[in-house]
């Protein structure tokens, strides 16, 4: 055991690439000064856990413990921090340490480190040594500045996904300024792309969704959608032509991308936050005539991170979730896998271990 480690808590491990998930007894480091403990009560299950878990992206590190949608209440509060107090509802995302000594830290790109930033699960800990792990565990010790605080007013459960999703979606947003009389489209509309539609029409802007399936309008308008396109129909697509700020992507597998490049305006984006496993084609005559921007983001930093909760406590947004136990975590897996889940599913942490 690590000098920094305070003993056994209790979480949700894979040994190995796509072993099943089993209870066991993991260890967290004491709380150092600047550090706050965390009860965990909800964890969201991102995609991304699916993927690390299988080892789908080559780097996956075991035992596994997931988990970087977390909400709880803090615990235990190290003498240096002043920030949080002891029973105050936080999250915790994707990050869990930085440099925070380059020009990205000190710009609210800790994502972007040059050091590397440290993530919260299946990464190098720099600070107790080993594996850091995540969310699908009853406690949690990070340092304060990478705690985020949950508006009053937000369900727990609901925020859960937001510390992931709700980042990732929300950066494309701030990045284009998008506001009262912009027009946004969002291509796919899953995890990510249903707490986009709601950040973008909090916004102010107009809502486009662009989608496969025509039998998802009435949902999609329901999610606060102004128009709702199926993006294989030529003929709607033209009705939208040279009419749309800002496409955010969130697809995660090969797609057509071109044929939307006729519904941005002059210098409008598009914006990918999905992460497709095969090259996307696109043209270049479209890009050079509109001087479209196609680009791209990876969640955002802890200042926007705070920035984008703010926003959703003030218009009461909320992820669409499922929750389940997190001693199913495996049957959420597996139904994820699947497509079976609509949109997101949150691990109830706190009756898992009570």
């Amino acid at each position: 055991m690590s000098a920094l480690a305070s003993g056994d808590v209790r979480a949700y491990i894979a040994e190995a690439a796509g072993v099943p998930f089993e209870a066991k007894a993991i260890q967290r480091r004491n709380v150092r000064e600047n550090d706050v403990a965390i009860s965990v009560l909800y964890c969201g299950v991102c995609h991304s856990d699916l993927h690390q878990w299988k080892n789908e992206w080559g780097f996956g590190r075991y035992p596994m413990v997931p988990g970087h949608e977390i909400v709880g209440v803090v615990s235990e509060v190290g003498s240096k921090v002043t920030k949080f107090k002891v029973g105050q509802r936080v999250g915790v995302g994707c990050i869990s340490d930085s440099c925070n000594n380059c020009d990205r830290c000190d710009n609210d790109m800790e994502q972007h480190c040059k050091a590397g930033m440290t993530q919260t699960y299946a990464d190098d800990d720099k600070i107790a040594g080993g594996v850091t792990y995540g969310g699908y565990s009853e406690r949690i010790v990070i340092e304060d500045r990478y705690v985020l605080s949950i508006p009053d007013g937000l369900d727990l459960a609901e925020t859960a996904p937001l510390l992931c999703a709700g980042i990732t979606v929300y950066t494309p947003l701030k990045l284009a300024k998008i506001t009262t009389g912009s027009v946004v489209a969002i291509n796919g509309i899953g995890g990510l792309g249903h707490v986009a539609i709601k950040i973008a029409k909090a916004l102010g802007a107009t809502v486009i969704a662009f989608t496969s399936k025509k039998e998802k309008t009435e949902e999609l308008k329901k999610l606060g959608a102004d128009t709702v396109v199926v993006s294989s129909d030529s003929e709607a697509l033209k009705a939208h032509a040279n009419s749309i700020n800002l496409i955010i992507d969130t697809i995660s597998a090969g797609h057509d991308v071109a044929s939307l490049f006729s519904t941005l305006t002059f210098e409008g984006i598009y914006h990918l936050v999905g992460a497709p496993p095969v090259p996307l084609q696109v043209p270049s005559f479209p890009l050079i005539m509109k001087r479209i921007q196609f680009t791209g983001s990876l969640i955002g930093g802890i200042k926007s991170t705070q920035e984008m909760l703010d926003i959703c406590g003030k218009h009461k947004i909320g992820a669409q979730i499922e929750i389940l136990p997190l001693k199913d975590i495996n049957t959420a897996m597996e139904r994820l896998e699947k497509g079976d889940v609509r949109y997101r599913f949150v691990m109830d942490v706190k009756s898992t271990f009570q």
